[in-house]
């Protein structure tokens, strides 16, 4: 999810994300009620989410991460055994044009890529998005050649206890996620939610490996490519989500990283604009023209002050929900290295902080989900949250 190389009662579970501006009426189950006025979509958002999706939905990232090597099969079902409402895949091309599971192109530090010597000329230097990243990457394999290779633990200083489980899978592709869900969704009798991410689009489309339309193919062909789908399309670049919108209807979220950036798009079309500009009510009012969602860094949600510490929310989220946009920010970890200093307990970076205080102060915001590596905690402190 970043933008980097690295329920309670019934009354709560109706609440939340029928702010998609695809249509209220379409994503309540309603048939093919032509989609929603950005405005008639915000009056609509607090009664009812889209298929019965809760309030906050609680978004495994990248799978259970917290206990998993990160986008691996093993973490999309470890993230589904334990509630969590909707599973991220992060998507990158093979040199042969398929999709796979990676948060990075750059495969080194997730796969044993190192260890293969018929790899081992491989290693190179690419820039993307205007930075240069030495190692192994997914567009200078093959499908099967990928498919040869195991994933392991992205941060083993940080989550040791992850590497017990490197090596036991694969890179798994994105179709053969869609299959997994499909399973799983006829074995529980309900809809596998799904949060995917066009990763780098700009950079790969400058390959010939535009990501946009082999996902719209994918989706097709597994039916969630209507606007009622389970599944949100997310990315860092407002162009993919306008791409995508083109070719299906399924919901789309703009993820916007800190204040002073640029989505890589702008920067390569000399658009000055930057998240600051996007996240004012013009901007927001701009993005609902073409998506019906924002993910947002958490510091854009509440900001922090020098020392690392909580300060008092922005207006964003009410100012997102005015535009008829739901709000998905990124990202709730358990560790002390991750969270607000406010939150943190002890020295050890490594040690779970406050989880369950920082997620209370999040969740009192409004937004419409949250992601988390540690699912379970996120959705124990939902269950309190209603219980209160």
């Amino acid at each position: 999810m970043e933008q980097s190389q690295e329920h309670g009662p019934a009354r709560r579970a109706l609440l939340g994300a029928a702010a998609l501006g695809a249509g209220a009426a379409v994503l309540t189950g309603a048939g093919t009620a032509a989609a929603a006025a950005p405005g008639q979509a915000a009056a609509a958002s607090g009664r009812g989410g889209p298929r019965g999706l809760p309030k906050p939905a609680v978004i495994a990232h990248r799978g259970a991460s917290g206990y998993r090597p990160e986008h691996t099969l093993g973490a999309y079902q470890l993230a589904l055994d334990m509630g969590a409402d909707v599973i991220e895949q992060d998507l990158v091309p093979t040199r042969d044009g398929h999709l796979v599971c990676r948060h990075e192109n750059d495969i080194t530090g997730t796969t044993d890529v190192a260890d293969h010597p018929r790899f081992a000329g491989r290693k190179t230097t690419r820039t993307v998005d205007g930075v240069a990243y030495t190692g192994w990457f997914t567009e200078d394999f093959t499908l099967a050649e990928l498919k040869t290779l195991r994933a392991k633990e992205r941060i083993p200083g940080t989550r040791p206890h992850n590497t017990l489980y490197d090596g036991r899978w694969e890179v798994p592709s994105f179709e053969e996620v869609l299959r997994w869900a499909d399973r799983e969704g006829r074995r529980r009798g309900r809809p596998v939610w799904l949060h995917v991410e066009t990763k780098h689009p700009s950079y790969f489309r400058g390959l010939g490996l535009g990501l946009e339309e082999p996902l719209a193919k994918l989706l097709r062909r597994y039916g969630r490519d209507r606007a009622d789908s389970p599944v949100f399309l997310q990315s860092f670049e407002p162009g993919s989500i306008r791409r995508l919108a083109g070719l299906v209807r399924s919901p789309r979220v703009v993820l916007l990283s800190d204040a002073g950036s640029r989505p890589w798009d702008f920067e390569q079309a000399g658009d000055a604009r930057t998240v600051a500009d996007l996240v004012t009510p013009e901007g927001l009012a701009w993005i609902a023209g073409f998506a019906q969602g924002i993910g947002p860094t958490l510091d854009l949600i509440i900001p922090r002050d020098a020392a690392g510490r909580l300060t008092s929310p922005t207006t964003l989220v009410r100012d997102a929900h005015r535009a008829g946009l739901v709000v998905h920010p990124y990202t709730m970890r358990n560790e002390n290295t991750f969270l607000p200093a406010d939150f943190r307990k002890g020295t050890d970076p490594a040690r779970y902080g406050d989880a369950f205080g920082a997620l209370a102060v999040w969740f009192a915001t409004g937004i419409d989900g949250l992601f988390t590596d540690q699912p379970d905690t996120a959705l124990l402190a939902r269950a309190g949250a209603d219980a209160g």
